[in-house]
């Protein structure tokens, strides 16, 4: 399923973009032992708090915009919902005068209380694994997600493309300089969405959620790609959502390889100034 360009545009608007995500601060611009002032564009960066039926989940510092989308990918992202199905009304916080308060959101799973419970007690004891929290990281992703789709394949030259749709895409980071991006793709290169966050796994989650919440997961023939390095968490949830092929413009570290290489999925780092490298799964990247 393609999306057409007005809905690009709609998810992408920038007048939207300029009143929640940018805001102007005045500079003194050095250059050539000369000063001069300035107004610079300066990407926000503010707290969501995400409840939880009312109750205080998680709180992350996050660029305004999309944050139902944000919520819905996190939760699904970090196997906290199993499903589309799982997530029901996620709504703003209301303060004393009635208000939305702009940086709170509550949700509303359709999870039992004891499996809820499992869920956090199964992802607290993964964070506070240390010293052995790699493998014991990876093993429970492992037995928690379904290896990507085998049959996806995308040639050379449509990953080479995608670098540079992806920068065209980032508005605000345009503007600014300071924000990550993270966008999925169809397998002909066709861009699907893209979301940014001055947290890349936040833009991460952020596009994870507009695919969960428009019946797009799981991702078995598509393409993601975010801005900078890969890491271990971003693996882990572009596996959650099943994404065979994970691009980026930087590097991978070693334990996103290790954890791309159990799950199954394509790893591909250093794809910009036409050329990139694979470090898992390369039958899925076909010569032409």
């Amino acid at each position: 399923m393609k999306p057409d360009s007005a809905q690009i545009r709609a998810d992408d608007d920038l007048a939207d973009a300029a009143r929640d995500e940018v805001r102007e601060h005045r500079a003194h611009k050095w250059r050539d032992g000369k000063t001069s002032e300035r107004d610079e564009k300066l990407a926000v960066e503010e707290p969501l708090e995400i409840r939880l039926a009312g109750r205080r989940f998680t709180l992350t510092m996050r660029t305004p915009g999309h944050d139902e989308e944000l919520a819905a990918g996190f939760l699904f992202a970090e196997g906290f919902i199993n499903d589309a199905t799982e997530l029901g009304e996620i709504r703003r916080v209301r303060g004393r005068k009635g208000a939305p308060e702009p940086n709170a959101i509550d949700v509303i799973l359709n999870v039992p209380a004891d499996g809820l419970r499992a869920r956090l007690k199964r992802n607290f004891v993964m964070s506070s694994s240390c010293g052995i929290c790699g493998k014991t990281s990876i093993d429970s992703i492992r037995r928690r997600v379904a290896p990507p789709s085998d049959s996806a394949r995308v040639a050379p030259a449509t990953l080479l493309a995608l670098s540079e749709k992806l920068r065209a895409g980032q508005r605000v980071f345009a503007a600014t300089g300071g924000l990550h991006g993270a966008a999925i793709f169809t397998l002909d290169g066709t861009m699907l969405a893209i979301r940014e966050d001055v947290g890349r796994h936040n833009a991460v989650d952020k596009v994870i959620g507009y695919a969960l919440t428009n019946a797009f997961v799981p991702l078995a023939r598509h393409i993601m790609m975010v801005s900078g390095r890969l890491s271990f968490e971003i693996v882990q949830k572009a596996a959650a959502a099943g994404v065979p092929i994970l691009a980026a413009v930087s590097a991978p570290s070693s334990l996103a390889v290790d954890l791309a290489e159990e799950i199954g999925t394509t790893l591909v780092g250093f794809l910009r100034d036409g050329s990139f490298n694979i470090y898992t799964r390369p039958d899925r990247i076909f010569r032409t």
